[in-house]
């Protein structure tokens, strides 16, 4: 379970002060549920999913991991306890193989057979992608699913994915969904947490949590919170915003 105990954040913008980011949030994500962060843009959302990962560190409060306080802790000793963290915008390896990728993530020297394992898993076909470089060969969306099954490989307790949907087509998008409902059906022990304002992301999520101007606005189910957002900046048709990019 993790604990955000009056988490505030701020950057110094100018001469006049700092700009508060986060203001004050407290908020549990329970073991065990898939829970989306949404909100207008600008409201802080992927400043919350860093500062959960241990990219960036909060100006006041704590952060509590399974009881531990975690606040000072690396992005590294965090991935150790058991936090994975997907970037908006996946990270290329010139000269790395998705084999090595998924080897590193697993912490082991795992066969070819399992390392397929997790790419199938993500729906792509292993043969395929198994000896590739993660370069910019591969489109949005095959970087994507490529960093979903690391994240799958290293089996974190708490997976956080920042925008998942950003710069990928709407086939890729369609495919992605079909994954996150693949991992909450798995859920146990672990949690998954996705910031992201796409309705049918929103509409698989356990519980939604509102943010807004770095505040939390509302946070509930998906049946009590959904019905209030649809129309809404906080809750985007897939099709309006998704980048007509080639697909996989």
């Amino acid at each position: 379970m993790l604990e955000l105990k009056n988490i505030s954040f701020a950057v110094d913008e100018n001469v006049e002060g700092d700009k508060e980011i986060i203001r004050d949030v407290s908020l549990v994500i329970p073991d065990r549920e898939l829970v989306v962060i949404t909100g207008p843009n600008g409201g802080g959302k992927s400043t919350l999913a860093r500062l959960i990962a241990g990219i960036e560190k909060p100006t006041s409060g704590r952060i509590l991991f399974d009881g531990e306080d975690i606040t000072d802790m690396s992005i590294t000793d965090r991935a150790k306890k058991g936090i994975g963290f997907a970037f908006q915008q996946p990270v290329k390896f010139k000269g790395l193989q998705v084999l090595d990728l998924i080897r590193l993530a697993t912490g082991k020297h795992i066969s070819i057979a399992a390392a397929c394992k997790y790419l199938s898993e993500v729906g792509m076909c292993a043969r395929d992608y198994i000896n590739r470089e993660v370069n910019a060969s591969l489109s949005g969306g095959e970087l994507k699913r490529i960093e979903i099954a690391t994240v799958l490989a290293k089996g974190s307790k708490l997976s956080v994915f920042d925008e998942p949907e950003a710069g990928i087509d709407l086939w890729s998008f369609q495919n992605l969904i079909s994954v996150f409902e693949g991992m909450r059906e798995k859920i146990e022990d672990s949690s998954i947490l996705i910031i992201s304002h796409q309705e049918r992301i929103l509409n698989i999520a356990d519980e939604i949590v509102v943010l807004r101007d770095g505040r939390i606005d509302a946070v509930g189910t998906r049946d009590e919170i959904l019905p209030t957002l649809i129309g809404t900046d906080s809750a985007v048709q897939e099709c309006s915003v998704l980048a007509a990019t080639p697909g996989m």
